[in-house]
């Protein structure tokens, strides 16, 4: 029994260890330090034996592999704690590689130009060895013996790998087919090193088209092209590009779109194209004509396409939300098209509530000057908008109003009232003088407004609704004196409180004449709970009511 005792006692202390003490909860992978470049290099030239010497990769894929694949480097160093010091690095990873063979697609795909997170999906299941796969070597040396640079190489792994799965012949032949095409050597090792979809299926002859249309632009071969493609995360779409490089073509002279090019390559290259028939498609729907079109690209401001089409649809959005006229947007779109591009818009909301202003004497503002839009971009400070003539008017008559009301005059509480009115000054009189004529005291109506402002924030019309449906209830209108913020709460709620109130009155769940206040001004679980569950079918029916009448509003 002793061995058993002694054996639980070393399990109970283990157990006591902290989690940075127990092994348990220690990490496996060690952590990563900063290596020196002396260690890399004794890193780098072990490496190079290991794939060169042990494993007779080709000595420039090897070297490759070992001078541009830093994240694995890191990794192995942490493996064999090559990193501490007094330690041999070349030997210690020497003896780790004697005896731990790696997975050799991982530097490989990494000194193609590939993040680990982008050439995981790309590694074999079933395979660690390079020189096992036999058709992705020898494509590989294929493209590279053609001129393709070995760290550029990443893109057509990603974007077109069923060219390493070619037949011994099947690649250089497709090349050779281009270059018999008119398609130099040159531009083909830049255009597949970016867009290397071209060498995937039979001969793309929109991609031969658009190399002929773009051959001598100002004097330039199309090797140039090869930068302006890797823009794109995905191939490029000849056809596309054809189509926009024909219909430049007819509206511009050569020299005209030659140098239109030159100056926003991102016309024809972002998106293949796309994006600028988006925009000329965006464009003609306002009226714009195709002469005014030509004109707007000749002057296109340097900005990305993409992103002078999201701002204009940003301002184009901000119009529409401010409620203008349709007309009027096209007005402002056709004549400013360049300048409201070249900025981002910041949101509606903000705007109106940092200018201090509604809609309509926005769309005023801007109908007046579409280019004070320009001073609402993002990153720009605003400021509220100076009061016109009539707002002045429509305050000071607010003003009037409430020292009649008896509030004191510039008093706080004044300042903090006047912000609840909505609508013009003249508009209160009118609203206070409705609810006078429906019975009440004028004094009492004053009080009223008083204790609950926002009364008068609503038309007439809809303080009419909720007096008849009060008075239609058996409630007199002498009852909004103690609850005056009745007229404040929306008539639907009126309604379902109403009819869930008479509904629990016929089945003897609810008393007779509770107060106003009591049915109408508590939170709708606390009415649930005090009156809709007194009836074993209160719930459903609450639930029957709130949909019919959402349903009719």
């Amino acid at each position: 029994m002793l061995p058993f005792r002694k054996l639980n006692t070393q399990c109970f202390f283990f157990f006591l260890l902290k989690p940075w003490q127990n092994p348990r909860f220690q990490s496996t992978k060690p952590a990563t330090k900063i290596v020196g470049k002396t260690t890399v290099k004794e890193a780098q030239a072990a490496l190079l034996e290991y794939l060169h010497s042990t494993r007779s990769l080709n000595f420039l894929d090897a070297d490759n592999m070992c001078r541009n694949s830093p994240s694995f480097l890191q990794d192995l160093l942490a493996k064999t704690h090559s990193h501490t010091p007094h330690v041999d690095t070349k030997r210690s990873i020497s003896r780790y590689l004697r005896y731990h063979p790696i997975n050799e697609f991982e530097p490989f795909f990494e000194s193609a130009g590939l993040s680990p997170s982008e050439y995981t999906p790309l590694l074999p299941r079933h395979m660690i060895y390079l020189n096992d796969d036999v058709l992705l070597m020898e494509n590989h040396h294929a493209l590279c013996n053609y001129g393709v640079p070995r760290t550029k190489m990443g893109r057509v792994f990603k974007l077109a790998p069923q060219v390493f799965g070619y037949e011994p012949g099947v690649l250089i032949s497709k090349l050779r087919e281009y270059e018999n095409l008119g398609v130099s050597r040159k531009t083909l090792i830049n255009v597949v090193a970016s867009s290397p979809c071209v060498l995937v299926g039979a001969v793309d002859f929109n991609f031969v088209k658009v190399v002929e249309m773009l051959k001598g632009v100002n004097g330039k071969d199309c090797d140039w092209i090869g930068e302006h493609l890797l823009i794109n995360k995905d191939c490029c779409n000849w056809k596309v590009m054809f189509q926009v490089l024909s219909l430049l073509s007819r509206v511009f002279n050569e020299k005209q779109w030659g140098d239109l090019i030159t100056r926003h390559p991102g016309l024809i290259f972002e998106e293949s194209g796309g994006c600028v028939l988006s925009l000329i498609d965006f464009l003609l729907k306002f009226g714009l004509s195709v002469n005014r079109v030509c004109v707007m690209l000749h002057e296109f401001p340097d900005i990305r396409v993409v992103k002078f089409l999201s701002n204009l649809r940003l301002c184009f959005l901000f119009l529409t939300e401010i409620e203008m006229e349709a007309s009027e947007i096209g007005r402002i779109l056709q004549s400013h098209c360049l300048v409201l591009g070249s900025f981002t818009m910041k949101r509606t909301i903000t705007l109106l509530t940092n200018l201090n202003v509604g809609k309509k004497r926005l769309c005023r503002v801007v109908r007046d000057d579409p280019l004070v839009m320009k001073s609402w971009s993002l990153g720009r400070r605003i400021e509220p908008l100076v009061n016109s003539y009539l707002e002045f008017e429509s305050k000071a008559l607010k003003k009037e109003f409430m020292l009649r009301l008896g509030f004191e005059e510039n008093s706080k509480a004044m300042d903090e009232t006047i912000k609840l009115f909505r609508g013009k000054g003249a508009e209160l009189q009118e609203r206070l003088e409705f609810i006078v004529n429906a019975g009440l005291d004028y004094e009492v109506a004053c009080k009223m407004i008083r204790d609950s402002p926002r009364i008068l924030s609503q038309t007439t019309d809809r303080i009419n609704m909720k007096i008849e449906s009060l008075v239609n209830e058996g409630y007199s209108i002498s009852d909004l004196e103690t609850f005056p913020s009745f007229l404040s709460y929306s008539a639907q709620r009126v309604k379902l409180r109403f009819s869930m109130y008479n509904w629990l009155k016929q089945h003897g769940a609810a008393e007779e004449g509770l107060a106003l206040s009591t049915i109408i001004a508590c939170s709708e679980k606390a009415f649930e709970k005090l009156y809709v569950k007194r009836h074993p079918s209160g719930l459903q029916v609450w639930q029957d009511l709130k949909a019919q009448i959402s349903s009719k509003v």
